[in-house]
């Protein structure tokens, strides 16, 4: 079974109880739902012609030459990392809409860009968001090349990871969808974590194998056999989307966590954490870019990461309006709120994380408990 850690509840129940009450005042008094708006439908409509468009164009012949082959891609790459940060990463949330068969459908699109639903909500929903940072648990800061925790053990080839990081982020979609899904169907299962989804697992593996197939027909086997360009060209041209979406989604998430002044966490003896779960997100989280309008509706406002952490239920398009409460609540209960001003900064201070974790240098603390 799954091994799990328990929070503090009474580390500072008022400012959970004063952050909520602020929250849920901000929509009352403005008469609006927590859910998706007009806004968000646009951006819906838009990542997913991004994404669908050019496949559609390069299936009806109506892009011949190598060069517009290509740039179909490349746009393909762009509105496979839009549908993931900005449409399904809601549904999936549950935050969409408040219909909850709309959340359902939405969080389908995942399929779209060879991924499961079910996997990545337990990856995401199930383990990241409720143990962020958490060695051992989270498994967003799990991998056997690179080495993003300080209780991770050091290997000698890790000094070099802040070279090698950016090639191995471009390669995250691919391994998503050729080997990634499978490990996580066996290893999952082996932890019981379908029982919590209610999926059996004679239907996970189904539904990826089926899903998986359908993606590799439609954009690999069939543009082999029917395009009028060279079958190593698709090839390329699918990598080359993978590794624009791979690289995008990995330097939005990673600059969230793996940062100077976010701390990491291993349970103590009897497996608890001594901050509140509010508390504990906001030691482990930081914002970038927030007064940036344009990039935040790019990215489906995961620059405001603390809000969602905090909120993950509440729809992104709010996260920028929710912000100035969130942080003036904090500042009250001397409780951390990280942000950078910009989004360079932020890929700037994690691959200054990157490198201090890869030298064996890293000084920041790693809190017991």
């Amino acid at each position: 079974m799954q091994k799990t850690v328990s929070f503090n509840r009474g580390d500072q129940p008022d400012f959970v109880k004063t952050l909520n009450k602020r929250v849920n005042e901000y929509f009352k008094e403005n008469q609006i739902s927590k859910k998706g708006n007009l806004n968000m439908k646009l951006k819906t409509i838009f990542m997913v012609s991004l994404y669908l468009t050019p496949i559609v164009l390069m299936h009806l012949g109506l892009i011949q030459s190598v060069s517009g082959n290509y740039l179909m891609w490349i746009l393909m790459g762009l509105g496979m990392t839009g549908i993931g940060l900005s449409i399904m990463h809601d549904a999936n949330h549950g935050a969409y809409s408040k219909n909850q068969r709309t959340n359902r459908w939405m969080g389908y699109l995942l399929h779209l860009v060879g991924g499961y639903h079910v996997n990545w909500k337990i990856q995401h929903n199930v383990l990241h968001h409720s143990f962020t940072n958490v060695e051992g648990l989270d498994e967003d800061i799990e991998n056997n090349l690179l080495r993003f925790s300080p209780s991770q053990d050091l290997k000698w080839f890790h000094k070099f990871q802040i070279f090698y990081a950016p090639f191995f982020y471009s390669l995250m979609t691919i391994y998503w969808f050729l080997t990634k899904d499978f490990e996580q169907l066996v290893r999952y299962n082996k932890l019981g974590l379908y029982a919590g989804q209610n999926v059996p697992i004679e239907k996970a593996w189904r539904s990826v194998i089926i899903n998986k197939t359908i993606y590799a027909a439609v954009l690999i086997v069939l543009p082999i056999i029917f395009w009028n360009i060279a079958w190593y060209h698709v090839i390329l041209g699918f990598c080359l989307m993978q590794g624009i979406s791979g690289l995008i989604l990995a330097l939005i998430f990673q600059p969230a966590h793996v940062v100077e002044h976010t701390d990491f966490f291993l349970p103590d003896d009897d497996q608890s954490i001594g901050n509140s779960w509010a508390i504990h997100q906001l030691k482990t989280t930081s914002n970038f870019a927030n007064k940036s309008r344009i990039f935040s509706w790019l990215i489906g406002g995961l620059n405001f990461q603390i809000e969602h952490h905090l909120f993950p239920n509440i729809c992104h398009v709010h996260y920028k309006n929710l912000a100035p409460i969130v942080k003036k609540t904090a500042l009250e209960f001397n409780v951390p709120y990280y942000e950078y001003k910009t989004f360079v900064g932020a890929v700037w201070s994690h691959f200054v994380v990157l490198y201090q974790l890869g030298m064996g240098t890293y000084k920041s603390s790693l809190a017991e408990g």
